[in-house]
């Protein structure tokens, strides 16, 4: 099968694309770098199954790659992750998540793409009347991140009605693993991983109850690659663990596998911040056959044994 994926010198983007090339697959990656690096992709580079495709998605020339190549699914995952960024640059956010999105399944549709699967966030939900999430849950977007989410995810069904292109929604939860970044909001275990090896100074915002569903990168490249086939058409999963997690325990266990002291300081809370998430997994099971497999110990301990051996390179 032939895969494009958007973002793919990203963190999530990069992992899918090391999975669909042990699967056999042809893998195409289109990202500008803006945020991704070659380095994510240092692996994929050795196959001759593998093209970057370094590309702005709005760029009028991905109507023609993609009519050149005819992915059979396209996996897409650029986007500008930022809430607070979106909040300070509503018009900015729109321009990659609204009309990025749009660009990408127009240039779908010249190139006879069967199926997409687009990456959507749990801020679609807003604030959720019930935790964990049910995958039936109607979206509240509080945010302009959260309103280009949930546009992307209209933009899927027209086109679907439109031109008969599948899709499938995932709406990620916290994710966390090799390659992400601690340059970003998005990024705690990346943050917290960091900042315990390099001995520099943690804080918690609030008293440390605040919780988060946090979900391995594996796991959801899983999801990604289930979903690439017939199942789950036309439909929104959540990928997470249905486990709130609070900060507390989270800087606990990243500083036993990075063996540093476990004492972070303490911030006022955040204005908009959720003091509760998490996503119900369980229709992502019955209609993908996806579950979570890597408990949070273990996925932290993979994490920082990764960054601690970037660290030593």
């Amino acid at each position: 099968m032939r895969v494009l994926v958007t973002g793919g010198a990203g963190f999530i983007g990069s992992n899918l694309v090391d999975r669909l090339l042990a699967d056999g697959h042809e893998v195409h990656v289109v990202d500008d770098l803006s945020s991704g690096t070659r380095d994510n992709l240092a692996d994929a580079a050795r196959s001759d199954r593998f093209r970057l495709h370094e590309m702005d998605i709005r760029d009028p020339a991905l109507i023609g790659l993609m009519a050149e190549l005819q992915p059979e699914v396209v996996c897409h995952l650029a986007a500008q992750i930022s809430v607070r960024k979106s909040v300070t640059d509503p018009a900015h956010d729109a321009r990659l998540n609204v009309e990025g999105t749009a660009a990408v399944l127009n240039a779908a549709h010249e190139g006879r793409t069967r199926k997409v699967v687009f990456a959507s966030s749990v801020a679609v939900y807003g604030r959720p009347a019930s935790i964990p999430v049910p995958g039936d849950a109607a979206p509240d977007p509080r945010s302009p991140y959260a309103a280009s989410k949930l546009s992307g995810e209209i933009y899927l069904a027209t086109f679907r009605a439109l031109y008969g292109i599948e899709y499938t929604t995932l709406v990620l939860s916290n994710v966390y693993g090799p390659r992400q970044s601690p340059d970003g909001e998005a990024g705690v275990v990346a943050i917290f991983t960091d900042a315990l090896l390099n001995g520099t100074p943690t804080v918690l915002y609030g008293d440390g109850t605040q919780t988060r569903d946090y979900v391995f990168v594996g796991d959801v490249v899983d999801g990604f690659v289930r979903a690439c086939g017939a199942d789950g058409n036309g439909r929104r999963f959540n990928l997470g663990t249905g486990i709130q997690t609070t900060d507390r325990r989270l800087h606990s266990l990243i500083a036993d596998a990075a063996g540093a002291q476990d004492k972070p300081g303490f911030a006022p809370p955040r204005v908009g911040d959720l003091p509760a998430m998490a996503v119900d997994p369980v229709p992502a099971h019955e209609g993908l056959g996806w579950q979570p497999r890597t408990d949070l110990s273990t996925g932290v301990k993979k994490t920082v044994e990764w960054a601690a051996g970037r660290r030593a390179k």
